[in-house]
């Protein structure tokens, strides 16, 4: 029992990427086969029938954090005032990266986005969701490099809760708006957990 506890300690992370890529892989396969989630109706009916004026605006200025213009925007600042030249790339070798993976999933599946009481307009494909795959990658690793570079533990710790909770309620906003189903979200945000996982051992790997 004692060396089964200490092999999972030793390799949480890689079981962490087991779980969130099978999870993914779970809903693809679903959507791939056009089934039917009911969550997707659950959730998306307590999102709209809680509606409000004051929340309508909230998530439209929430879901924008997620847009390509404010990720770019947010990758030069990065770019400019990184001083490490390893993640001066990174950073935005990571964001065309998950872009493009982002391009050929939603070319693969074609799936349809919801069409009803959409509080803003978007083009293409609903799975997976561009938005909470992205921004889980990019601000996933700026919380990983955050992690690694601020000594002053209360700031470090207050800027990775901030842009957990970022990512959290972009995420949630793709939903809110009516643009996406729960299952774009959930399979878009597991996919890039299990991505950021892999990039990150990468990374510790050759700073060993």
């Amino acid at each position: 029992m004692k060396k089964i506890k200490e092999l999972i300690i030793k390799n949480y992370k890689w079981i962490i990427f087991f779980l969130f890529f099978v999870i993914f892989l779970a809903i693809a396969e679903d959507v791939f086969e056009q089934e039917i989630f009911e969550f997707d109706s659950v959730v998306y009916n307590f999102l709209v029938n809680n509606r409000n004026e004051v929340l309508n605006n909230f998530f439209k200025i929430i879901t924008q954090f997620g847009s390509a213009i404010v990720l770019i925007i947010i990758t030069i600042l990065c770019v400019i005032f990184i001083r490490d030249k390893k993640y001066k790339i990174l950073v935005p070798a990571n964001l065309v990266t998950i872009a493009i993976i982002n391009i050929v999933l939603k070319n693969f599946f074609l799936r349809p986005r919801p069409n009803e009481l959409r509080l803003i307009e978007e083009t293409g494909y609903s799975f997976p969701s561009g938005h909470a795959m992205a921004s889980t990658a990019f601000y996933g690793l700026l919380i990983y490099i955050v992690h690694e570079k601020v000594e002053n533990k209360i700031l470090r710790n207050t800027i990775c809760i901030m842009l957990g909770l970022l990512i959290l309620l972009i995420s949630i906003s793709r939903i809110y708006v009516g643009v996406h189903y729960t299952s774009d979200v959930i399979a878009g945000t597991c996919f890039s957990i299990a991505y950021l996982i892999l990039i990150t051992r990468l990374i510790k790997s050759q700073n060993d």
